[in-house]
């Protein structure tokens, strides 16, 4: 099930051999708990998931997740560093051991640049999707879909490159018709890149519920007008978010359009399309 796990000493655990030192808690959710640690090999920090776990089932869930991270060597996709399992009498914990990112999730950087009255600028946005389209791209080509992609669940490197994140949302998920796999797939996305471009979801408070794709199912989104948008920006957005899942765009044809829309290196010519 994972490798074994010790406490070696106040604040510190030894996972895979390697020691490392409790900085801060980050967060908790459910029956999670997210550490800062640092490895005192390396001295980079990480971040350190721990999953309570009550039932056989809890352990069986959390190690699907460690399995999906597992399925993946891709940029854009959050990679496992380790995993464990730590008994406490009848009691057990599943430890995942990630990578920090300092810069946190997508929809930090949207919070922070509302709070400045700002917004992501077109060619971030265009960078942004492109990154996330190709992680999306590397989950489909496995059999699985995402099933909860949303701001919070992307993370940014120190580079501003998008990192897919939450796998375990794809448990229990694979999906045989590839054009189920692709429309779910570019609702939430619409959605996502709705909060990119406009500062928050397309519908509102449901929208930090999770809830957007169900309601994309049955309402047509009408996209305000805003000059720091392209008309080419505004169509894809449309294109994405139509009612009928028939008309979307799959996302090989989509990564197409991002990548002629991405601004011109310094030197190149401009491609219009």
């Amino acid at each position: 099930m994972g490798h074994a796990l010790c406490i070696c000493s106040p604040g510190t655990v030894i996972i895979d051999n390697k020691r490392y030192l409790f900085i801060q808690k980050l967060g908790e959710g459910g029956f999670s708990y997210v550490d800062l640690v640092e490895g005192l090999h390396d001295g980079h920090f990480y971040a350190l998931k721990r999953i309570l776990c009550h039932e056989q089932q809890d352990l069986e869930e959390a190690q699907r997740e460690a399995d999906m991270h597992h399925l993946f060597h891709h940029p854009n996709i959050l990679h496992l560093v380790a995993y464990c399992v730590k008994e406490r009498g009848t009691k057990h914990e599943a430890w995942l051991l990630l990578p920090f990112f300092k810069r946190g999730t997508l929809w930090n950087e949207i919070e922070r640049l509302k709070d400045k009255d700002n917004f992501l600028t077109e060619d971030q946005i265009l960078q942004l999707l492109l990154g996330i389209c190709r992680g999306l791209e590397a989950i489909h080509a496995q059999g699985y879909a995402h099933r909860d992609l949303k701001p919070t669940n992307i993370l940014l490197g120190d580079e501003g490159q998008p990192v897919l994140m939450d796998l375990g949302s794809m448990n229990q998920a694979r999906i045989c018709v590839e054009g189920s796999r692709q429309a779910l797939a570019l609702q939430s996305l619409g959605c996502v890149l709705y909060a990119m471009m406009f500062g928050e979801g397309p519908y509102d408070m449901v929208f930090q519920k999770g809830d957007s794709v169900a309601l994309a199912v049955q309402n047509q989104l009408r996209i305000p007008q805003s000059p720091r948008h392209s008309l080419a920006l505004r169509q894809l957005l449309a294109s994405m978010m139509t009612v009928d899942p028939q008309q979307r765009p799959h996302i090989p044809f989509l990564l197409s359009q991002l990548e002629a829309l991405q601004p011109p290196a310094p030197g190149q010519h401009t491609t219009q399309i």
